[in-house]
Parts: structure tokens; C-alpha cells; sequence
């Protein structure tokens, strides 16, 4: 694939126009740049002077410095093999936001029959969100036991301790989400 300034450019209006719903006429309109103009930018064969590149820049609200840079990925189809996990005694643990969010933690736990798993503390102020998938979970929290079937939902303190477990007959599978104080 062409790196050069120019591809990137040319891949990169079509992208944004197309992502924003704009047709050409409708983006040399709001730009101020005639429809050829787009078009020919479009095709890679443009040499734009700077005016052209700020107003297309504008009216798509983004840098030149985007516009100049290779586009970014529409979407991004990750394997669970490509996300992180861990096994915790029984529990397997995956992480289902392969980007970090500085503060928060969205994981999937599978719990086979009779697995428990200590929470670790998380850092002061925090609150867990702890729903159940499939099976049974009991989490005890806060000196609270709570037993969550398919659909419950358990909103703890996430700085005490905490902990899993799967007193059902059959597997279960939950989903964690820890985010910062003040939410």
C-alpha cells in the first residue's frame, strides 16, 4: 500500500467525507473548495496548496496532520486469543478492552463448578459492577454475600475486599467492570 503523503491524504478525506455521511458536493460546500477539487484530492493526484488542506481540514474538523497521516482503522476485530487473561486458581480472567482506560477495568470471569477467586482491592474510591452471564455467582462484599443468577447485577465498593465463587452445578461466567470514584 502507498504511504506517501499524498495516498494517506486521498484515503484519508474519502474515509472521513464517507464516516461524516458527505457526499463531494456536500463537503465542498462546507469546506469552500470546489467539487473537483475534491474529487481530484480523492483520487491522489492533487497537490493542494496549504489554503486547500485547512479548509478540508475544517470541514471535516480534523489536522492537516491527520489528513496527512495514514487513516485510522475504521473498526479493529480482535481474537479473545489477542486479549490478555490470566488464570487466577481456577478462574480464567480476560480483559475485554484490549485499548487501557486509564481508571478503569471491564473483565470476563469463567468460573468452573466449585472455583472461588479473591478480588484484589482496587484503588480507593472505586466502584465493581458485577453481573452474572450464565450460571451462579456468589460475591461477598463489604462483609455482604449476594448470589447473582443470568441478568443480576451487584454495584460494590470496589476498595474493600471481595471475593468470587461458583457454588452452582454447572460453569458460570460473569463480567467485572471497575471504574473511578465519582461515577
Amino acid at each position: 500500500m502507498d504511504d506517501t503523503p499524498g495516498a494517506n491524504l486521498a484515503r484519508s478525506i474519502k474515509q472521513l467525507r464517507e464516516i461524516r455521511g458527505f457526499t463531494q458536493q456536500q463537503l465542498a460546500a462546507l469546506s469552500g473548495v470546489p467539487r473537483p477539487t475534491v474529487a481530484t484530492l480523492e483520487s491522489g493526484s492533487a497537490n493542494p496548496t496549504l489554503s486547500v488542506l485547512v479548509k478540508i481540514g475544517g470541514a471535516l474538523q480534523v489536522t492537516i496532520e491527520e489528513l496527512l497521516s495514514p487513516p485510522r482503522a475504521v473498526a479493529r476485530h480482535y481474537k479473545a486469543s489477542e486479549l490478555k487473561s490470566r488464570v487466577r486458581g481456577q478462574v480464567v480472567v480476560r480483559r475485554l478492552l484490549p485499548d487501557a482506560i486509564p481508571g478503569v477495568i471491564v473483565e470476563r470471569m469463567e468460573l468452573p463448578v466449585g472455583a472461588s477467586m479473591a478480588g484484589a482491592p482496587h484503588k480507593a474510591g472505586t466502584r465493581e459492577y458485577l453481573t452474572c452471564e450464565s450460571g451462579r455467582v456468589e460475591l461477598t462484599a463489604s462483609g455482604e454475600r449476594y448470589e447473582l443468577e443470568p441478568g443480576d447485577v451487584v454495584v460494590f465498593r470496589g476498595d474493600q475486599r471481595h471475593g468470587y465463587r461458583n457454588g452452582g452445578a454447572r460453569g458460570a461466567v460473569a463480567y467485572s467492570v471497575v471504574l473511578p470514584g465519582g461515577r
